[in-house]
């Protein structure tokens, strides 16, 4: 007992630790006891090694699904957990594109249409101002049949399918066209003839804007991207290759969105600028569906 004070004062006065504490005592222990407070600690030190495993495997990790890679396309989805404003980068031999990402799960369609081979795609986290930290890559091999497929298929910025409005319109414009060049006239002629250009649209939109194709069917106007999404929408669905392309042109001011469009006759993609020429036709001046190439310079294509 005068052995177990004197520890205790020590202790007190902080002259020995709580380790060398324990060493005394288990000696003093029967041996039974003893074993028994060993099992008792390694059982606790490996509840507390499995939680913490357990904890550290519940942090959330970007989801890359490529069930859709013979058309071109990569699916993407993360979920940070913050407010933080997420990207995902498409690298391929030194070329990159970056786009948005919703941070809540959910899963987005990002085409890889830079052509066939190895391509990286990152998942990107903002961190202060435009700067921005690796989540997760991955590493992607594309193997296309068809070159144009990517240009058919449903992503981010051209987003449908063919339970939208929007794609059973399409349906109903060319029933019973025979040929793509049909099928591309009656589209193009539905959106001259029947969308106005939004101003006051533009002067409000935000960065991270998407087009939503029946919402643009629905109040019938839009800006240049809202134009060249729908039109893209309705000629995949209609199995004719469409890319929305962005850039510049001498016809209009500022950045603009326009469409090339696969016809499949001449084995040419041909310019179609259907917003400029809506306004074309409510100006009452001349205008034609195709452009010239040269009067567009594109920055980005999808």
């Amino acid at each position: 007992m005068a052995n177990r004070m004197k520890i205790r004062d020590a202790k007190l006065k902080g002259l020995i630790t709580d380790s060398q504490r324990e060493s005394v005592i288990g000696s003093q222990l029967p041996k039974g006891k003893s074993i028994m407070k060993k099992l008792l600690v390694s059982l606790i030190t490996a509840v507390v090694l499995i939680t913490s495993v357990s904890v550290a495997s519940a942090a959330p990790t970007p989801m890359f699904d490529t069930v859709k890679l013979e058309s071109g396309v990569v699916a993407v989805g993360y979920d940070s957990g913050s407010s933080s404003r997420l990207k995902v980068l498409v690298e391929k031999n030194g070329k990159k594109l970056n786009y948005d990402l919703q941070n809540d799960g959910t899963i987005e369609n990002f085409p890889l249409q830079m052509g066939e081979g190895t391509y990286i795609v990152s998942v990107l986290e903002n961190t202060e101002g435009k700067k921005y930290k690796y989540i997760s890559s991955k590493t992607i091999e594309l193997d296309l049949e068809n070159d144009n497929s990517v240009y058919l298929a449903s992503v981010q910025n051209i987003n449908w399918n063919y339970d939208m409005k929007a794609i059973k319109k399409a349906a109903q414009l060319t029933k019973g066209m025979k040929t793509d060049r049909q099928k591309i006239n009656a589209i193009y002629k539905f959106m001259v003839n029947n969308f106005e250009y939004d101003y006051d649209k533009l002067e409000t939109l935000e960065g991270t804007y998407i087009p939503n194709i029946d919402e643009t069917l629905k109040s019938r106007a839009g800006i240049c991207y809202d134009y060249s999404s729908l039109m893209a929408a309705m000629l995949r669905s209609q199995g004719i290759p469409t890319k929305l392309v962005k850039g510049y042109s001498p016809l209009v001011t500022g950045y603009h969105a326009w469409n090339e469009i696969y016809d499949s006759e001449s084995g040419e993609w041909i310019v179609v600028d259907s917003t400029y020429d809506s306004q074309m036709k409510a100006q009452g001046k001349k205008y034609s569906m195709e452009k010239s190439e040269g009067q567009y310079k594109k920055v980005h294509e999808y």
